[in-house]
């Protein structure tokens, strides 16, 4: 078929083409429900151990103080992904008269980290909530190292600082709820157009000479659908 055959076939049988694009549309304006707003509470810390003094020992321009920084970033920030550390802020969430499973807590963390800086991602439906997660999650970190590294057992002060107020910040929805409608409605072409291909070649109606040469006949005369226009000699 040549690509002018094509756009007959879809020009003949638009309507069913179109027919399963207007379900789908009827169908998605019935079961909308707006997305579900989710929050994102965004917490920065630096990582660092108070320097230890020793008289006569050299130590390199404290270079090993900031390689252990590093070190301990890069290993606070896969511990707050844990379920231990999930447990335990929700231990914390519980003490203060809120019951959150600590599952739901460990798969809304996230973390990351650059050198000597490492953030932690909470991402909670309720902004309030947020917060206070947010708060339980700093207070286990500043208070509780130490359960998640024995080194930090006998280290003076805090080995991490929160460096940002957490502050709920109201998430875009998620690609694949953006693109949902637009997916349906291009499946729903797609199975239109194949649905006006299937009724053309299952049709057994000879609708015009394409079709009566297609069935191997020979066409000797046709007759004009419109009937022409004849000057007036007059």
């Amino acid at each position: 078929m040549r690509l002018i055959d094509y756009a007959r076939v879809l020009r003949r049988w638009w309507w069913l083409a179109l027919l399963p694009v207007v379900v789908a549309a009827g169908f998605s304006v019935i079961t909308y429900h707006p997305p579900a707003v989710s929050y994102q509470v965004v917490m920065r810390f630096s990582t660092g151990l108070l320097p230890q003094r020793a008289p006569g020992v050299y130590t390199y321009d404290r270079y090993y103080e900031w390689l252990t920084s590093e070190y301990l970033t890069n290993g606070l920030k896969d511990v707050v992904r844990t379920g231990v550390f999930a447990e335990a802020v929700a231990a914390r969430m519980a003490a203060a008269g809120q019951s959150i499973p600590a599952a739901q807590i460990q798969g809304a963390i996230a973390s990351d980290h650059a050198q000597s800086i490492f953030v932690v991602y909470l991402s909670w439906p309720d902004p309030a909530q947020a917060v206070e997660l947010a708060g339980a999650i700093v207070a286990e970190l500043s208070e509780n190292s130490a359960a998640y590294w024995p080194q930090l057992a006998e280290t003076p002060g805090s080995p991490v600082r929160l460096l940002d107020r957490p502050t709920p910040m109201p998430l875009a929805p998620p690609l694949r709820d953006r693109l949902d409608l637009v997916a349906r409605m291009a499946v729903a072409l797609a199975v239109g157009v194949g649905l006006a291909f299937a009724a053309h070649f299952l049709d057994p109606m000879l609708r015009d000479r394409r079709d009566v040469e297609r069935a191997g006949l020979t066409v000797v005369g046709q007759i004009p659908s419109h009937r022409p226009q004849i000057a007036d000699d007059r």
